[in-house]
């Protein structure tokens, strides 16, 4: 008999229904599984096996053939274990109501005991579903809220095989999980345990990070040992407007086929903060493998990335990440396959500005040789420097300033403004798609939104000749005085908002690693 089950298969952060075909007959006695599945769908028969017979049922003694369609794309994962066992009891006349079985999307891995495990994905699956008209999706118990915040489709969540059969055979009835999405995301929105108020001093970098918040702009900090970079760039998610919730939907949908959502999770609520060791190679950073996985710019999707001491990050590892910087994706590409990963972040990055951390400190000596500054500036390259718009220098904090019982201002407030600069660009962006802060400006809306005057012009004129800036770095001076411009509420930029620009551009200055 042949019976048909559906199943779900991640590709990227997107899922493709797949077919299960299981056809039981009396032409032999061995089990075949085709459909180009991986190893571990491979070894699901023998935890099927034992499943079902924990469960008081019988694997057939006769032939068994489980097709996984379309046959040409590669099937990976444990979670087809669900599917294909229903299939086969199904097939061998064990469940009664085979036709009901057809309005499901199952996924699940089965423990030898029956016990249904939780699986990767779950959100992206559901969509597809909902997508493709099914009636429902059957899921884990854990991972039913997850998918139950697609609305319009009915997600059952189960604890083992014989729930599954008693529902199909409608001998017992599951309520379908109810999430009410928009209630779930906002009582998620919890204070931050974390706030620029305890920040002492670096009223300058504090200024630095609320226009890169305000304008979506990279960053880097660069200052001695313990002046507070870290620190610092740790604050800097506090200050971002919240997340909507399309964006937590569709950063969720990443961690979730990353498999990096919390346990009991429904959704990422909080702006990512990702902090990959300065060890990370270049597929955990960008993504990929045997099965394209998302990275940590990926998981960093909506939210920071930062790279703590950045020229100890391998020189290879820094250049993958300049065409992800331009255009906000990456493509991991395959023989057969060609996958696209989000990646809309902010790249924050800290620096010690030479191996002994002391180079153009107020008070300490620097103890490096001659050249031994330059060499090490040279680790993170020009074009990768060009792509990050605020250089900003991280000066030591002063006994006064650390001592002082004044209170810092509260990240709520700085978080206010960016949120009103923020408002201002959604709303000179609304006519374009995927553009929604300064720093995704193309070249073509650069001359059009970014107009200067003839004062402004010449101010910028005698910096790029006297730094010998790129044409990339001008672009960048635009854009980061367009936000210094919305944060003060002002329609054109002014000759103040471009000076102040290019005094966040410290490494292109002459007197840097000489």
């Amino acid at each position: 008999m042949l019976v048909k089950t559906f199943g779900s298969a991640v590709f990227g952060v997107d899922a493709i229904t797949i077919s299960v075909e299981v056809d039981v007959n009396n032409q032999g006695k061995h089990y075949f599984i085709v459909g180009l599945p991986d190893n571990a769908i491979k070894e699901s028969l023998q935890r099927i096996e034992s499943a079902i017979k924990a469960n008081k049922y019988h694997m057939p003694r006769t032939k068994l053939v489980v097709n996984l369609a379309p046959a040409d794309i590669k099937k990976t994962g444990t979670a087809f274990d669900l599917p294909i066992a229903i299939g086969t009891l199904a097939a061998s006349g064990q469940i009664s109501q085979p036709e009901r079985i057809a309005e499901y999307v199952l996924m699940g891995e089965l423990g030898l005991d029956g016990k249904v495990q939780p699986i990767r994905g779950a959100l992206p699956i559901a969509l597809q579903a909902k997508k493709e008209g099914f009636e429902g999706l059957i899921v884990p118990m854990a991972n039913a809220k997850e998918a139950a915040m697609v609305e319009g489709l009915k997600v059952f969540g189960v604890q083992d095989l014989k729930e599954v059969i008693a529902f199909l055979e409608n001998t017992r009835i599951i309520e379908p999980t109810v999430v009410e999405a928009e209630k779930e995301f906002y009582l998620a929105q919890k204070n931050d345990d974390i706030d620029f108020a305890e920040v002492k001093g670096q009223h300058h970098i504090k200024r630095a990070l609320e226009i890169a918040a305000a304008g979506g702009h990279n960053a880097i900090l660069i200052g001695p040992p313990g002046a507070g970079k870290t620190m610092l760039a740790k604050r800097l998610p506090t200050i971002l407007p919240p997340l909507t919730l399309g964006e937590a939907l569709e950063t969720t949908k990443i961690h979730s086929v990353a498999g990096k959502l919390p346990e009991h999770a429904t959704l990422v609520n909080k702006r990512p903060f990702r902090n990959p060791h300065h060890t990370v190679s270049d597929v955990a950073l960008v993504g990929g493998g045997g099965y394209p996985q998302p990275g940590e710019i990926s998981l960093a999707h909506n939210g920071v990335l930062f790279l703590d001491e950045l020229p100890e990050f391998k020189r290879t590892v820094l250049e993958v990440m300049r065409q992800p910087m331009e255009e906000r994706k990456v493509t991991i590409s395959r023989a057969k396959i060609a996958l696209d990963f989000p990646a809309s972040f902010m790249l924050i990055a800290s620096m010690n500005p030479c191996p002994c951390g002391f180079f153009n400190h107020p008070e300490k000596e620097c103890s490096c040789p001659p050249g031994t500054v330059q060499k090490y500036l040279n680790k993170v390259s020009g074009p990768l420097l060009d792509r990050i718009d605020l250089h900003v220098e991280v000066t030591p904090v002063v006994f006064q300033e650390l001592s002082s019982l004044m209170p810092s201002e509260k990240s709520e407030h700085i978080r206010q403004r960016v949120i009103a600069a923020r408002s201002i660009q959604a709303e000179r962006y609304s006519a374009y798609e995927s553009v929604y802060a300064n720093a995704q400006m193309s070249s073509k809306m650069l001359k059009q939104i970014c107009v200067i005057d003839a004062a402004s012009k010449q101010l910028l004129q005698t910096a790029m000749e006297k730094l010998n800036l790129s044409a990339r770095a001008y672009d960048r001076i635009l854009k980061v005085s367009r936000t210094i411009a919305d944060l003060a509420s002002c329609k054109e930029i002014q000759t103040e908002h471009v000076a102040e620009a290019i005094q966040y551009r410290s490494l292109d200055r002459q007197g840097w690693g000489v």
